[in-house]
């Protein structure tokens, strides 16, 4: 048993010893040449092109000799002849697949990976060629102009590792090439709250439509998906509570949402849809309404403020108000305080408090045994 090595002149196969081809090529380590393996079967031989990656043909040759050295069937392996192509598009069509929330997103990913990996084999697609594909990724330009985000390069991983996964599972691979690939660190928090004052002038240039979309996600702290989804099965108007159910929110868990008197005026306002959607223009549920968003913030002066930072800003003013947070996370949908913590911005104005001295009005002090004492007059 032994690995060849094959020239990309002449495609002549020789072993790795081998320095030069008698082409006169001269064989190096980034000259593009192809592996092979060969190997010996009830005294036949047998030769397998793996491909230009070193760390697949060792592996493939070790998979060989164990499966002889067991008496076992040698099968050519599936990485090998599995294309990217064939399991992606084996991907996007799985029903699973297409329930997901994300599926729109993991197209996109799909799109984004066939770029760098079509036409490549499963088995090129190991550890060092993925890690080459982020940061090939990550110095590209998004359609914003700035380089793209590990966030966004992350997902689209997950969304290959995914895939694959499933293919193992459905026995499609053989197994996932590459392994122990560590997430790329992410500093996408954001810090932006919107104040008050911001908020009216906000409001003021909001088309109509919009408007009880975007003071609800302001006094609700409600996703944007679960605000353009509900529906008035979902509004008890009565006790005052936005009453979600598991298939509604993102966690899968359903909650009890208070209602604003802000927004209980609105929706006492709004009129009741024959197919019960709260938020509808011209009979129909608003599904996306950025450009109209982009426009009122432009208009009011507002930069660097997503229509997600709304919940951001509801959870801040909520903690600020005073309220525990078992309570502010059992309204918002939060499960672990990790990601609670990500929604609550910290200003210098609180942190000065802290070396602040409180004000005590209408104080009486008194001297009492060497102890002074004080006393706070109601």
């Amino acid at each position: 048993m032994a690995m060849l090595q094959e020239c990309p002149k002449c495609h002549k196969r020789y072993s790795l010893k081998r320095k030069t081809c008698s082409c006169g090529f001269r064989f190096a380590k980034t000259s593009g040449k192809i592996y092979w393996i060969e190997y010996y079967v009830d005294g036949r031989r047998k030769r397998e092109r793996i491909g230009p990656n070193k760390q697949a043909a060792e592996q493939r040759l070790r998979d060989v000799l164990n499966r002889r050295t067991e008496g076992r069937y040698i099968e050519k392996a599936k990485n090998i002849r599995v294309m990217f192509d064939d399991v992606a598009k084996w991907y996007c069509e799985l029903p699973q697949v297409k329930a997901k929330k994300s599926y729109d997103r993991d197209l996109l990913s799909i799109r984004t990976l066939s770029r760098f990996f079509s036409g490549k084999k499963v088995s090129e697609l190991t550890l060092n060629f993925v890690e080459t594909y982020r940061q090939e990724r990550s110095n590209e330009k998004s359609c914003r102009k700035h380089l793209t985000r590990p966030a966004t390069v992350n997902r689209e991983i997950e969304c290959l590792r995914h895939m694959l996964n499933l293919a193992e599972q459905e026995e499609i691979i053989d197994r996932v090439p590459f392994r122990g690939l560590k997430k790329l660190k992410e500093n996408n928090v954001r810090d932006r709250v919107l104040s008050h004052e911001e908020f009216e002038r906000l409001i003021s240039h909001c088309p109509p439509h919009i408007t009880g979309i975007v003071i609800m996600a302001y006094y609700t702290g409600m996703r944007k998906s679960e605000i353009l989804k509900l529906r008035w099965d979902r509004v008890d108007l009565k006790k005052g509570f936005i009453r979600l159910r598991p298939e509604d929110t993102k966690t899968k868990d359903g909650r009890a949402v208070p209602i604003h008197p802000e927004i209980m005026e609105i929706l006492k306002a709004l009129p009741r849809d024959i197919h019960g959607w709260v938020f509808t223009l011209d009979g129909k549920p608003i599904t996306d309404f950025k450009r109209s968003y982009n426009t009122a913030c432009r208009l009011a002066g507002i930069e660097n403020f997503t229509f997600h930072d709304l919940r951001h800003t509801c959870i801040n003013n909520w903690r600020l108000q005073g309220h525990d947070f078992f309570r502010i996370m059992a309204a918002s949908g939060h499960k672990t305080m990790a990601v609670f913590k990500r929604y609550n911005t910290v200003s210098e104005d609180e942190l000065r408090e802290l070396v602040t001295p409180p004000i005590a009005t209408n104080m009486d002090t008194k001297q009492e045994k060497g102890v002074t004492q004080h006393r706070i007059t109601p």
